[in-house]
Order: C-alpha cells, then structure tokens, then sequence
C-alpha cells in the first residue's frame, strides 16, 4: 500500500527526512504544486526515471519536468542560462512555468527523454520544496496519473492510479490552480510556449515577444514539451466539446438533455448547469466567465465522469484568451481532436 502523508508540524519536523531519503536511494514519492500532483524520483538516477515510466505506463521519449528547490540550483543542471530565461525565472519563480534549458551530463538521457534538452522550474509548494531540500537532489516529477488519464488535483486522485506503484504520496491539500505549468523555450530574444499552462501568454508577453508552438494546433503533430507528445488528458467516456457563441453552445448541449440513446454526462458552466434537468449527471466547472474556477476544477470534471460512468460526456469550452488557452488544450487532447465551434 502507498502511504499517505498529511502535510503538518510532524511532516517538518521528521516525515520529510524519510521521504527525501526514499527519493535519493531511488524510489518514487507523488507530491503536491500549485499546478498538479507530480510523481517524484530523483532526476539524477536513470532507474528512477524508468520507474516513473513504469509506475504511469508512460513512453519513455516523453521527457520529465526537473523540480529544483530554489532558482540558483538551476546552474548545477542546465549547460547555458541565457539573459531572458533569467528575467523569467526572476519574474515567475517559484510558480507555474518550466522553461527548457540545454542539459548537463549529470542529467541522464532517460530523465530527458532522449534530448540534449532537460525542463527545469521550481514549484510554489513549500511542502515540496522541502521535501527536494531532504532528497538532496532534483526530482523529475511528471503528473502523478496512469498515462493518457487526467491529471490527479488531490491526493486521493494519485491513490485512485498510484496504490501500490509507489512508496507515499504527500497529501497538500487541492491543487490552487488546477492545470499544469506552461512551458516554455528561449528561441533568440522570443519566449515560445510549447505548453500552455498556469502562467498565461499575456504575463509572458510582458517581458519578451512570445509565440505559441505551431505543433500545438495540429493532431498528430510532435511538440517539444514533457506530456504533450501522446494521447492525454482522457476520461473514461468519449468528449464532445462545445464552444464559441453563448446562446448557441448552450442550446447545442441542452438538445442532448433529451436524447434516450445514450447516457449523458454534462462538463458545463453553472449557467448552463441551471438549463439541465436534475436527475442528469453534471458536474458545474463554475461561471462561464470564471477560467480560474474552470482551470481548478477541470481535471477533477473529467475524473467525476470516471467515479460516475456515462456513455459519452457532452462538455463546454471557453475561448482561447488568458487561461483559456491552457484550457482549451487540455480540453483538445481530452476529446480527441472533437471540438465544436457554435457560430449564430
């Protein structure tokens, strides 16, 4: 069984010593970020990053996200720091942004993925940071779920894909935002986001020129980013998502209220949620104008529809703008590619 370990005084004062040294002789450790729950080993030791393929039934080309404990460790680990990834990781650390860096050889091709390339950031959970502090090393953390499933928000989550396949998870509560960093590159004087996530396009563009990575839009197409390369985000049930024009998203989604083919599951706003019968499966993301609320609540949505099985999952999407872009991502990939843009 994998231990559960409440973040208190004790945790401190003792527990994390214990954690850190499963970390540096090898083993894996879920832990919480303001983003999502990551499945720690230590980046530094290849078999621990085989054990985190193993453990999530991932590809081992898709390469893992570096979590360092304070900015200045960064150095230890990547070849070159340019001007503009400093101004970044000054501006946004610790926070919700990986950057990729050229890697040193301490680095292992198989935290990597293969690259000449390693994705470092430094996470805001004090929790976490302490427990990097006690592992004395790095730790490569992808999200702490079976491949290809949503990502885990909450302790319990991690349990649900995790018991058994790792020593503790460190339970911190519910993630604050509920998405996973963005990540970005360092192309000449530009910031490309291979990944958008908790930090928005906007805040980047406030210090350089920033671009989204073409591969992002295309299906099948090969982004540079930890877990964007395969199939991911899924649910249990197929999802259709709806989005665009208000009126018209909402009056596509209630045609389903009514259908007896299938059974329905709603991934909808509160707005949309008060036009519902009861007795149907919803789960409510929040006000359709809140993407705060739907980052945090949207990887718990799709795991609510694996707890509580339907047919197919009828969803509504928000625009691109902020969040927004963080969101419809995850969205894109949860649904295969089945986005519908309502249009009066």
């Amino acid at each position: 069984m994998t231990e559960k370990v409440e973040v208190n005084d004790l945790y401190y004062k003792d527990k994390v010593k214990a954690l850190g040294r499963i970390i540096r002789e090898g083993g894996l450790v879920a832990f919480p970020t303001e983003t999502v729950y990551g499945l720690g080993g230590n980046a530094l030791d290849a078999g621990a990053a085989k054990k985190i393929y193993a453990a999530k039934g991932r590809p081992s080309d898709n390469p893992l996200i570096v979590h360092v404990a304070d900015p200045s460790e960064v150095e230890k680990y990547a070849a070159e720091v340019s001007p503009l990834a400093r101004r970044l990781m000054d501006t946004f650390w610790p926070g919700p942004l990986t950057i990729v860096f050229p890697k040193k050889d301490c680095i292992p091709m198989e935290t990597s993925g293969g690259l000449s390339t390693i994705a470092i950031r430094c996470p805001r959970s004090e929790a976490t940071r302490a427990l990097i502090r006690a592992a004395g090393v790095p730790i490569a953390g992808p999200s702490a779920n079976i491949s290809t499933r949503p990502s885990p928000t909450t302790a319990d989550d991690v349990l649900h894909d995790m018991n058994g396949r790792i020593a503790a998870v460190i339970d911190g509560g519910s993630c604050q935002i509920g998405l996973e960093s963005t990540v970005v590159g360092i192309e000449g004087d530009e910031i490309v986001i291979y990944r958008p996530g908790g930090t928005t396009k906007e805040a980047l563009s406030a210090i350089a020129p920033t671009t989204v990575d073409s591969a992002l839009a295309k299906d099948g197409a090969h982004p540079k980013a930890p877990g964007m390369k395969y199939r991911h985000y899924a649910p249990s049930a197929p999802l259709t998502v709806y989005t665009g024009e208000a009126g018209k998203v909402a009056e596509e989604i209630l045609s389903f209220a009514g259908k007896s083919d299938k059974r329905y599951g709603f991934f909808v706003s509160e707005e949309t949620a008060r036009l519902l019968p009861k007795e149907l499966p919803v789960f409510v993301w929040g006000h359709r104008e809140d993407k705060e609320s739907f980052a945090h609540n949207l990887f718990s949505g799709l795991l609510y529809f694996n707890r509580h099985p339907v047919d197919a999952i009828i969803g509504e999407g928000t625009d691109t703008a902020g969040l927004g872009l963080a969101i419809m991502n995850r969205l894109t990939k949860a649904s295969g590619y089945h986005i519908v843009v309502e249009k009066r």
